[in-house]
């Protein structure tokens, strides 16, 4: 009989665990949803029913854009817009389907923040939202030639971005406009985006996945050298109080941990062993109040599952005080999300 595939249901039966402070409320405020395609599973509502329904007390979710669902035709800049029009479609069938279940209270969409119809677009995405429209990622990540050929989910961004002054005059309109900016990039990139951070200080920032401290490639087993250099940028990073951090998507397998690869995935303990010292420097650094937990479900399921994560980072969030534990498990992503 062969044994279970890394990322698989069966893979993730060999580690289960009692949920951790069952009690505590969360707001997941990152996570994603796509259809079926002949070369990747779904990942629809009755999924993420089954992760936020698997122990721990899921209030509220926010999808974050992930290129599913765009138009195929019409205008280039408006087809994003289909990944809004299909998440709202997902989040009515969540609440007719499961009306028990944690809602999807919130959209993250992705725009051109360099269109110069930067407001038709946002307009489009408002009108598609159903209500949950609340901010763009237009994301950072650029690799360099020598990462990409290690990286499982590349970015595409090109190099510079940050400092376009058309995507800086597109991030300030989402400031003007009462929305957020998503980023996701990596750790090397994080003095590109203090730079634009300080040039947008209207615009709410949120950092997702830690800056995303790379693992693979050239940084192979380097997380040491990497931690020391990603923790002084954070603390500058810290001091633009419209940044604020989402605190998860460090299991990615681009991160280097190498759990997506293992016999078993690691026990909830085993994760705080190895991920804690990144999580307490920025918590520790901005302040719960401006720290999130995140799952960055269902990428993250290659390598750790959802009631072993969330009781992973109840472990981390033990040292701290109940309203701090409040803040990093709901209250930040209520307030920046406006839920």
């Amino acid at each position: 009989m062969s044994e279970p595939q890394p990322g698989t249901p069966a893979w993730h039966e060999l580690v289960v665990e009692p949920i951790v402070d069952p009690d505590i409320e969360i707001v997941d405020p990152h996570h994603h949803l796509w259809p079926a395609s002949p070369l990747l599973p779904g990942n629809e509502i009755d999924d993420l029913v089954a992760d936020a329904g698997s122990g721990h007390r899921v209030v509220a979710t926010v999808f974050v854009e992930c290129r599913t669902g765009y138009r195929a035709d019409g205008p280039e800049h408006l087809r994003p817009t289909g990944e809004t029009e299909y998440v709202a479609a997902q989040a009515r069938v969540l609440r007719e389907r499961h009306p028990e279940a944690a809602p999807v209270a919130g959209i993250v969409a992705h725009a051109d923040l360099r269109h110069p119809a930067l407001d038709e677009i946002l307009d489009a995405h408002e009108a598609a939202g159903d209500g949950l429209f609340r901010g763009i990622r237009h994301a950072l990540s650029s690799p360099t030639d020598e990462e990409r050929p290690a990286l499982l989910i590349p970015g595409h961004a090109p190099p510079g971005l940050a400092a376009d002054p058309a995507f800086r005059a597109g991030v300030r309109r989402l400031g003007e406009r009462g929305l957020t900016y998503d980023t996701w990039h990596y750790h090397h990139q994080n003095h590109d985006f203090l730079e634009l951070a300080r040039a947008v200080p209207g615009t709410t920032m949120v950092l997702d996945h830690f800056g995303t401290p790379l693992g693979v490639g050239p940084w192979e087993g380097r997380h040491d050298e990497v931690f020391d250099g990603w923790a002084d940028d954070m603390a500058a990073i810290a001091e633009c109080p419209n940044v604020v951090c989402k605190l998860g998507g460090l299991a990615m397998p681009d991160n280097g941990f190498g759990w997506h690869a293992g016999d078993r995935p690691p026990t909830s303990d085993e994760f705080v062993a190895v991920q804690a010292r990144w999580y307490h420097h920025l918590i520790d650094t901005f302040g719960p109040d401006r720290c999130m937990f995140e799952s960055n479900f269902p990428v993250d399921r290659l390598s750790v599952s959802y009631p072993v994560l969330w009781n992973g980072l109840k472990k981390i969030a033990a040292r701290y005080g109940p309203d701090e534990r409040a803040e990093l498990f709901a209250g930040t992503a209520r307030r920046v999300y406006r839920l």
